[in-house]
């Protein structure tokens, strides 16, 4: 990392991926439990990320319905506390605020990113945080010139996850959405310990992702550790 740049990582959730909770025997529980199970191991795994260093957790649960999309917001804030880290909330706005959250994280479906901009400005709510996915150079733009605090850039490797958004984006276009805006771009997508310095020296100022803090409890510590 450039001195003085701090490397900011952010663990965005899949409940349904957890490793722990694909373990459980098939018909082990009852959906109500199952759901119970699935909740718990996502708190305790948020828990461990933010113990780690992580500093942001976006919750992207999106088949959660609201009251328990919210329950579990709650729950990670409270797990998080005394951490540092913030907690986000993928795309449900009215969540965030009920919740207490941090931020907001939108996509390409979401609210405009001006009018929630537009809506923390009237409320003297600077401080809540306001970010947006983007796939190209333009939506990066326009989503600088809109407003939006940072911009989580992808996929830049090849990844399951983010298959629908296409190929892997590589670290040369990479490079230059970094380039074109002066908000701060994560790289998402098939981010791993040994490929993150290479989105840093791309001009990154960090990471997201979801297999990386969640099948590797210790990961944000490391790639602090290598930053410092």
């Amino acid at each position: 990392m450039p001195p003085g740049r701090k490397l900011i990582l952010c663990y965005v959730t899949d409940r349904r991926s957890l490793t722990v909770v694909n373990s459980l025997p098939s018909g082990s529980a009852t959906p109500g439990k199952s759901e119970e199970y699935s909740e718990n191991a996502l708190v305790e795994s948020i828990r461990n990320a933010a113990a780690n260093g992580v500093d942001w957790i976006q919750i992207r649960e999106k088949d959660l319905g609201s009251r328990a999309l919210e329950r579990l917001v709650r729950r990670a804030i409270d797990a998080t506390l005394g951490s540092g880290a913030k907690i986000l909330v993928n795309d449900r706005l009215d969540v965030a605020l009920a919740a207490g959250a941090a931020g907001v994280h939108l996509g390409e479906a979401s609210l405009p990113v001006e009018v929630v901009a537009e809506w923390r400005r009237s409320a003297g709510r600077g401080e809540f945080h306001v970010g947006v996915s983007c796939h190209s150079v333009e939506a990066a733009n326009a989503a600088e010139r809109r407003a939006a605090d940072y911009i989580l850039f992808g996929p830049v490797f090849s990844t399951p996850s983010k298959a629908a958004f296409g190929p892997p984006q590589g670290i040369g276009r990479l490079r230059e959405v970094c380039a074109a805006v002066r908000i701060p771009v994560l790289a998402i997508g098939g981010v791993t310990i040994e490929n993150a310095t290479a989105c840093v020296e791309a001009g990154a100022v960090g990471v997201a992702a979801i297999r990386l803090f969640q099948e590797t409890p210790n990961a944000a510590a490391r790639l602090k550790a290598d930053s410092a």
